[in-house]
């Protein structure tokens, strides 16, 4: 028994400190923080103190905090420090997460969030909420890709979908396989990794899609709705 116990405290003392991270995001300013670099861009420490709603010297403390924890890196251009996510897996663990915490318990209203992000937002660097869901239902319905165990894997159809879209698919044709996320709001798969990403960036470029410079949110335009119902056959108006 007592090898037992020495053995289990072995264990844990190996194990990754979840506890750590889980209490690093669980402080609510430090949660609303982390929300606002979701999207993976790099803010100032004030901007972040607003979004937060908390003091510059509060912020100070809880992103030295995140940046010891491992979520947050810092950027400096010249005089000015800005932070973002550390990796696109605290990203991930972001949304999965909003994944449970949406999900509440009965009786209880299920998400804060606005519309606006449920219909559409960035992920880190790729397409969420329903803009993002419907993007990839659209691509299983035309069998553009196939989901197997949360991976997107492209077929020859998908590959004719990228290059008519513009994209180099050459990457994808040595490799045509792609992260997926399940997404908090739709319960549903979309696009994630490089492929997640190399769609928005090229949506946006097309102006399909219009980010928004303070917020997360993804809109799609007149000329988007066009094209994807060209593209797809049809496509919900906004």
């Amino acid at each position: 028994m007592r090898f037992m116990a020495n053995a289990a405290r072995t264990q844990v003392t190996q194990d990754p400190d979840i506890a750590l991270v889980a209490a690093l995001v669980g402080e609510p300013a430090r949660a609303a923080i982390l929300l606002a670099l979701a999207d993976g861009r790099a803010l100032p420490a004030g901007e972040l103190a607003a979004c937060a709603g908390i003091t510059a010297a509060t912020a100070s403390e809880h992103l030295r905090l995140m940046r010891e924890g491992g979520l947050l890196c810092g950027v400096r251009q010249g005089r000015h420090h800005y932070y973002r996510l550390a990796s696109p897996e605290v990203a991930a663990m972001l949304e999965s997460l909003m994944l449970v915490a949406a999900q509440g318990p009965a009786g209880r209203p299920t998400s804060r969030v606005p519309s606006r992000l449920q219909a559409g937002r960035r992920c880190y660097s790729h397409l969420a909420g329903r803009l993002g869901v419907g993007l990839c239902d659209a691509l299983l319905r035309e069998q553009c890709l196939g989901i197997h165990d949360d991976i997107a894997r492209l077929t020859p159809h998908g590959l004719d979908f990228l290059r008519d879209l513009g994209l180099d698919v050459r990457a994808w044709e040595r490799r045509p396989e792609s992260k997926t996320c399940i997404d908090w709001s739709e319960r549903r798969h979309h696009l994630a990794g490089p492929l997640g990403a190399a769609l928005l960036r090229r949506l946006t470029e097309l102006g399909w899609v219009r980010q928004d410079l303070d917020s997360r949110a993804v809109t799609l335009t007149a000329p988007g709705l066009r094209g994807l119902q060209s593209r797809f056959g049809s496509w919900p108006a906004n």
